[in-house]
């Protein structure tokens, strides 16, 4: 596992600040990893993102905050090279581990985040990014997106999955409520979503929209689910 070894100046946003859930040991991944397993449809998930960017075998993939690195591990099969970017060394351990257990050899796990990881060599076909920009507040939102434009060849594509606001802002007390106990009938733990809401930096449609833009990409496909959750398909131009 590489390790990124930009040294940032003191007033740079420290992304090792643990925002969300801290997931430190190998016992709790594991169990996260299968949760995630029971309440979303992981694979479907996967699926849709690898028909939006039709991979090609000489292409490279970057997943920035890739976390178990489920869909790294996927997309390895469609093309030349991935590399699995998570802030979290111990959630790299795991998914380094995955890896070595389903002999997946064409993915490289390097500990690094939006704001610091590095990109080297010939500039890249895809980026890929699901839930964890919003770890981000929104002005350093605007330099992840910067830098992701930088780092893609003309015409490359960003996919983008994430915690997005899209609800009636002056509705959000009964918006929350509501989405809340919707959860908790479908099984997931309200107190991760609570402290989603309470601690995270999840932002509003028409803002983010507005930092692609101004990034330079065009945002070719959206899809806002729930007022809660959003996918953007990008590309360069």
């Amino acid at each position: 596992m590489e390790e990124s070894t930009a040294h940032s100046p003191l007033w740079h946003y420290d992304e090792r600040r643990q925002i969300g859930t801290d997931y430190s040991s190998q016992q709790e991944i594991e169990a996260y990893d299968l949760r995630m397993q029971q309440i979303r449809d992981v694979p479907s998930e996967i699926r849709e993102v690898l028909d939006l960017l039709d991979l090609q075998p000489d292409h490279t993939l970057l997943e920035l905050g890739c976390g178990t690195a489920e869909f790294s591990l996927a997309a390895a099969g469609h093309c030349s090279r991935v590399i699995a970017a998570d802030i979290s060394g111990p959630m790299l351990e795991y998914a380094r581990n995955k890896a070595q257990a389903r002999g997946v050899q064409n993915v490289e796990f390097v500990q690094a985040g939006f704001l610091t990881y590095r990109h080297q060599g010939r500039p890249l076909e895809a980026v890929v990014s699901q839930l964890a920009l919003h770890h981000l507040p929104d002005f350093w939102k605007q330099v992840a997106l910067n830098r992701i434009f930088d780092m893609l060849k003309e015409g490359g594509q960003f996919y983008l999955r994430d915690v997005v606001y899209s609800f009636p802002v002056r509705n959000y007390g009964q918006f929350f409520q509501e989405f809340l106990n919707s959860m908790s009938r479908e099984g997931q733990p309200p107190q991760d979503i609570v402290r989603h809401i309470r601690d995270e930096y999840s932002t509003q449609h028409w803002v983010l929209e507005g930092m692609m833009a101004r990034a330079g990409f065009l945002i070719d496909q959206v899809d806002h689910k729930n007022g809660f959750i959003a996918t953007y398909h990008c590309t360069r131009v």
